[in-house]
C-alpha cells in the first residue's frame, strides 16, 4: 500500500458520476473547483433522483439507448436491475476516460465502479472508508462501499478513522484524508446559525421502512407534548414513507426541500431528528444536536459530540427530553473544515 503521491501523466480525463441528491450535493463542490482550475472532466448522471436533482450530465443513464433498450431506473427498482444497468453502460461513456470517480455507497456507485474495473479504468472513491461492519445496517450500502473500497485506486476519506478502516482492510489504493465535501457547501451558513422553536425531522432509510409508523407515532407524540415547538418534516417521496404521513397530525409536513432551503431551516433549528448521514455531518459543522434514528452509524466520530444514536422508536422520547434541555453546543466537526474539494484539487494537481 502507498499512502503518498503517485506521479502520473498530465491531463487525465475523469468521469464524475452521481445519481441521487446526496451524491450531487457532495460532488458539486468538486465539479465547481475542477471547472475553476481547468481540470478535464466529464459527468455521468445515473438518474435515481430525477425529480430532486435539477441537472444533467454529459451522459445520462435515463437517456442512453443501447441494443434497442432504454436505460433508466428510480429508487424503487430492484437492486439487481440497478447493478445490471450500471455495469452495462455503453462504451461511449468511457471513451477517453482515465479515471472514474464514484461517491459514497449507492448500488449505482458500485455498478459504475465495476463497469470501470471491468474496462481496466482506474477508480476514485469519494467519501471512502466509512464502515459499520454490519452488512444489514445499512443494507445494501455497507457491502457496496466495502466492495468499492477493494477495487479503488484512490480513496478520499473524510476522517482519520476512515483511513484506518482501509489500512486495516489492506486495500491496495492510495489513501488521503481530506474531510467531507458536504461541508464545502455550508461554510457560509455557520455565521447564520440561531436556535428558534423549530425541530427538523427527516426519515427515509431502507432499514427503517418496517417501523416508520412507530417512529412517526413517537415524533407526533413529541409534537403533542411540546406545543411551543414546531416539528417540520420534509417528507421523502418513497411510498414506504408516504403511506404513514397521516400519523403526523401535529407535525408540519412539506415536500422535499431544495438543499439551500433545507439549510435555511437547519440553521434555525434547536435540534434535528433524522436517519440521514449527510445531516449528521452538517449538524456537527453547524453546532446543532442531532438524534440519529438508527441501530448503528458509519459516522461514529460525532457520537457524543453533536449526535446521539437512537436505536429504537421507544428510545426517542427520553433522549429528546434530555438533549433539548441544553441544545446549544460548540464543537469542532470531525468531518472536516469545509475545504475538502480544494484539498482534493491539490492532490489531483500532483498526481494527474
Amino acid at each position: 500500500m502507498v499512502l503518498g503521491f503517485t506521479y502520473l501523466k498530465l491531463n487525465k480525463m475523469i468521469l464524475l458520476t452521481y445519481g441521487t441528491r446526496p451524491e450531487w450535493i457532495k460532488i458539486k463542490p468538486l465539479i465547481d473547483e475542477m471547472a475553476k482550475e481547468g481540470l478535464p472532466f466529464k459527468t455521468l448522471f445515473t438518474g435515481q433522483h430525477k425529480d430532486l436533482v435539477k441537472t444533467s450530465g454529459d451522459f445520462n443513464l435515463n437517456e442512453i439507448e443501447t441494443n434497442n433498450k432504454k436505460y433508466g431506473f428510480d429508487s424503487e427498482n430492484r437492486l439487481d436491475n440497478i447493478l445490471n444497468e450500471c455495469t452495462s453502460l455503453p462504451e461511449n461513456c468511457f471513451d477517453g476516460i482515465d479515471y472514474v470517480l464514484v461517491q459514497g455507497d449507492t448500488t449505482s456507485a458500485l455498478g459504475v465502479a465495476l463497469a470501470a474495473f471491468n474496462r481496466k479504468i482506474k477508480i476514485i472513491h469519494l467519501e471512502a472508508g466509512l464502515r459499520t461492519y454490519d452488512y444489514g445496517n445499512p443494507y445494501p450500502e455497507e457491502m457496496n462501499r466495502q466492495m468499492i473500497g477493494r477495487i479503488s485506486n484512490i480513496n478520499f476519506c473524510p476522517t482519520k478513522n476512515n483511513l484506518q478502516n482501509l489500512v486495516n482492510e489492506l486495500v491496495s489504493g492510495n489513501i488521503y484524508v481530506v474531510g467531507n465535501t458536504a461541508l464545502d457547501n455550508i461554510r457560509e451558513y455557520r455565521d447564520k446559525c440561531e436556535y428558534t422553536d423549530k425541530i427538523l425531522v427527516t426519515l427515509h432509510r431502507r432499514e427503517n421502512h418496517d417501523k416508520i409508523d412507530l417512529w412517526f407515532n413517537e415524533i407526533n407524540q413529541l409534537a403533542v407534548e411540546n406545543p411551543d415547538i414546531e416539528f417540520i418534516l420534509p417528507i421523502h417521496p418513497n411510498p414506504n414513507v408516504q403511506k404513514y404521513k397521516s400519523l403526523l397530525t401535529n407535525v408540519t409536513i412539506c415536500d422535499p426541500l431544495p438543499h439551500d432551503e433545507l439549510l435555511d431551516l437547519l440553521v434555525k433549528t434547536k435540534l434535528v431528528i433524522t436517519d440521514s448521514g449527510g445531516l449528521q455531518e452538517e449538524c456537527s459543522f453547524l453546532n446543532k444536536k442531532c438524534l440519529v434514528c438508527r441501530k448503528i452509524t458509519e459516522r461514529p466520530e460525532s457520537i457524543g459530540l453533536s449526535s446521539y444514536l437512537i436505536n429504537e422508536p421507544t428510545d426517542l422520547k427520553p433522549s429528546f427530553d434530555s438533549q433539548i434541555k441544553e441544545y446549544v453546543i460548540n464543537v469542532e466537526s470531525p468531518y472536516g473544515d469545509g475545504n475538502a474539494s480544494k484539498k482534493i484539487i491539490e492532490i489531483f494537481k500532483q498526481i494527474l
